[in-house]
């Protein structure tokens, strides 16, 4: 975890610094990153998840890992990038799972199925909503709005099966001729 300092404390340091709310560039900061540094500091994270900055520097691209504490994934440890551009908050984050999950709203290249992220989104919506969101999939697979069609007619069929599915993807196996890597954490 990283401490992030708030916007009116970062204007205040580099007003006395000489700056005025410019980068190392000189360029001011554009309004995605003012609005996703307002949304980092007031993210409320619930304990199963974590955000990893690689670039403490680049608030725009950042890593959030979900540990479910229940539900048919309990135990597994999913990372999800996410790619915010320049219209945010008007254009939602490319959100991506990078852990291969058998998921009925995540298909096995790590697209998400999150109404949040394509039509409902809204620019009054926050990271934290995203994550929520996210955290929620895991908790109530949604087969009724699948992106992985053969995990949802499984749900929805036969959830014994699934649940049987689901745990061999988290301990690295084969679910039909898809190889999982293991994902327990």
């Amino acid at each position: 975890m990283i401490k992030l300092f708030s916007l009116k404390q970062q204007k205040k340091d580099e007003e006395s610094a000489g700056g005025n709310r410019a980068g190392a560039g000189g360029k001011k900061a554009s309004a995605a990153q003012l609005r996703i540094q307002k949304d980092i500091n007031e993210l409320n994270l619930p304990k199963t998840c974590e955000i990893v900055f690689s670039d403490q520097d680049d608030l725009l691209n950042f890593k959030l890992i979900i540990s479910p504490d229940e539900g048919f994934y309990k135990g597994g440890k999913f990372v999800f990038s996410f790619k915010v551009g320049q219209g945010y908050p008007h254009d939602p984050p490319k959100v991506k799972c990078e852990t291969m999950v058998y998921h009925p709203n995540i298909d096995l290249e790590g697209n998400v199925c999150l109404n949040i992220l394509r039509e409902d989104w809204k620019p009054v919506l926050t990271v934290n909503s995203i994550i929520y969101g996210l955290q929620y999939l895991f908790l109530e697979p949604n087969p009724e709005d699948p992106l992985n069609k053969d995990a949802a007619e499984v749900l929805q069929t036969n959830r014994r099966l699934f649940e049987q599915n689901v745990q061999r993807s988290l301990r690295g196996g084969y679910v039909g001729a898809t190889y999982f890597e293991r994902c327990l954490k």
